[in-house]
């Protein structure tokens, strides 16, 4: 099965699980798509496989542009200006992963959405109906 076919089943999953998320875990899915990109680039850069690393991180780099999005920068005070300097220094390093075919840029965006992740998660259960950083 080639991989530019998709699954019907997987797409209706996914866009239920979407409709019937709360605004923190939709979220929670950026973060986790992110993840799964960057690690399909890293992958698709150690097969030499050029068209999936470049697929892989485009999509990454779109993902960051919607958790940016996602950012209330008026609620969000500080946090979210710190967030938004960190999607942008993001965007700016998967492009140099991409161009340098570097898997170690790609270690780090990862690592970094790893402990955007890790905090998001933190957030007390009372805390995520609405939340918005």
């Amino acid at each position: 099965m080639s991989r530019n076919l998709t699954n019907p089943y997987a797409d209706a999953y996914v866009q239920t699980s979407v409709q019937e998320a709360s605004p923190h875990r939709l979220i929670h899915m950026l973060m986790e798509g992110f993840l799964g990109r960057v690690a399909a680039a890293k992958g698709a850069i150690e097969r030499g496989d050029i068209a999936l690393k470049g697929e892989s991180i485009t999509k990454a780099i779109a993902i960051v542009g919607g958790l940016d999005d996602c950012l209330d920068m008026e609620k969000g005070g500080e946090l979210a200006s710190n967030l938004r300097a960190l999607y942008v220094y993001m965007g700016e390093r998967l492009l140099d992963a991409n161009i340098k075919n570097d898997v170690a840029i790609l270690d780090e965006v990862s690592r970094l959405m790893r402990e955007i992740k890790s905090g998001w998660e933190s957030i007390p259960e009372e805390f995520r109906n609405g939340v918005s950083a």
